[in-house]
Parts: C-alpha cells; structure tokens; sequence
C-alpha cells in the first residue's frame, strides 16, 4: 500500500459544518490524501447553539484551526469556501502551510467591496438589531437566492436542511471590517509563504469575481486567480463540482511536486 499524501484540511463556511465538503472528502481520500473535515466551534449544536456562539470571533475560529494543525503534526493543504476560505488565509499567515486553495473566499481586512449588492448587504444586517453580538439564524430566501442558487429545488431543500446559527460576531469582523477595532479578519499577505488559488463562480453575488481578484493579488506571484463560468457561490457543491474538485486536485499535485524539486 502506497504511503498517503500530505493532509489536507477542508474548512467549510458561515452556516454550515464539516459536512458540506463530505463528497470533497471522498474525492480527495481517494487520491491518497489524509482528509480532515473540522467543523467550527458550536456548528455542531444544531439550529439551537449556546449563546456564546453569537460573541465568537474568527480569531477564535482560527485558534481551533490552528490547534488541529498541531495535532496533525506536519504542513497541511487547506481548502476553504466562503468564510472558511478567509480562515484558510489567516492559517496560513500564521503558520507554514503546503498551499491554499480560496473557494468563493470572503475578503479579509482592507479589501473594499466591488458591488453594490455587496455593500447593500453588509447595510441590511443592521436590520437585525445588535446582530454582532448574538447568533445569527439562517434565512432559507437569501440562501436560496444567492448561495444555493444553482440547485434545483429537492438538492437545495436538503442543504439548507443542514444550516445551522452563525455567529453574529464573526460575520460583523466579515462584513463590516472598517468598523471592527479588532481587526479580526486581518491577514498578514507578507508572511504567506505558499502559493494561493482563488476560485470563484463568475455568477456570484456574495463574493464576486472583482472582490476575490483582488483577494488573488494580495499575494502577489504567490496567487493565482481562476472565474469559473456558470458557477454562483456553492461551488463545493453545485452541479459540475467535480471539475472544480479536479482543478484543486492539480494544484495541490503541482504544488507538491514544485515543493519536492526545489
């Protein structure tokens, strides 16, 4: 039996848990690599979380990340989608990893928003009252219309299904990172060592091509910028996730072999 590849840490997004990237863990387990799904701190509660979940901050997100590094013991790949993709670059800014991959990452600290629909959405969350400080509960309209988008109507319903609270602290330092004193969401482009794909689905309203470009760019040679036509934000899961599985796959191999020569 050949010996496994090198780890890889798939980090899911606001909502969800460990479960959204199962068909992901089966790809890549397959091809010989050590697969750890973590789900996030009180994404395991079901839709009734702990209140402290709503006080969570991504730096506590990423502590737990980052603890699960140490006990794997060795450099990771990681994958992360949406939020999870943000996380994923704060990973790396602190520690050495093998290589990134981005999926529809959120932005971190200082890049501004390039639509107006992102900006009108950072300005609806105060519809909600305080909701920095308190979980905030999925809404099945707003994932229907701009996350799970590309599902048809029964796969769409089943996912959703599985959504859990978010903590509404964390989607603050998200959204609204001019504002948070903290600044939580910052990532150090300069101690990112490895090399960083970007991917996005050209029809993605939540993090759209422009705003994930100029995630791509922060790291300079070290980033690379892919728009996938006829994709929205689920790419973890919509139909032709394969090809985007596949494309990850390569860079990871490519990654690999240029780490082996260097």
């Amino acid at each position: 039996m050949s010996a496994k590849r090198p780890p890889v840490v798939m980090i899911h997004g606001a909502f969800c848990g460990g479960w959204a990237f199962g068909h992901w863990r089966d790809l890549f387990a397959a091809r010989g690599f050590e697969v750890h799904l973590p789900t996030l701190r009180y994404h395991d509660c079901g839709r009734h979380p702990p209140k402290d979940l709503g006080a969570t901050s991504l730096t506590d997100y990423a502590d737990d990340l980052e603890a699960l590094l140490d006990t794997i013991g060795k450099p990771a790949f990681l994958i992360g989608h949406s939020m999870g993709g943000l996380l994923a670059q704060m990973l790396a800014a602190r520690r050495a990893v093998r290589g990134v991959a981005c999926l529809a990452p959120s932005a971190p600290y200082g890049i501004l928003p390039s639509t107006p629909f992102e900006i009108a959405s950072s300005q609806a969350l105060y519809m909600a009252g305080e909701f920095w400080n308190r979980p905030l509960n999925p809404e099945r309209w707003i994932a229907a219309a701009n996350a799970l988008d590309m599902l048809d109507e029964e796969e769409r319903e089943r996912v959703f299904a599985q959504f859990v609270p978010e903590s509404g602290l964390a989607t603050f330092q998200i959204m609204q990172w001019a504002l948070d004193p903290r600044r939580a969401s910052t990532v150090d482009a300069a101690r990112v060592t490895c090399p960083v794909l970007c991917l996005v689905g050209a029809r993605d309203r939540i993090n759209p091509p422009a705003t994930v470009r100029s995630i791509a760019r922060r790291y300079r040679a070290l980033g690379t910028f892919e728009e996938i036509p006829n994709h929205s934000h689920w790419l973890i899961g919509e139909p032709g996730w394969e090809k985007t599985a596949a494309r990850v796959l390569e860079f990871f191999e490519t990654a690999q072999t240029k780490a082996k020569t260097a």
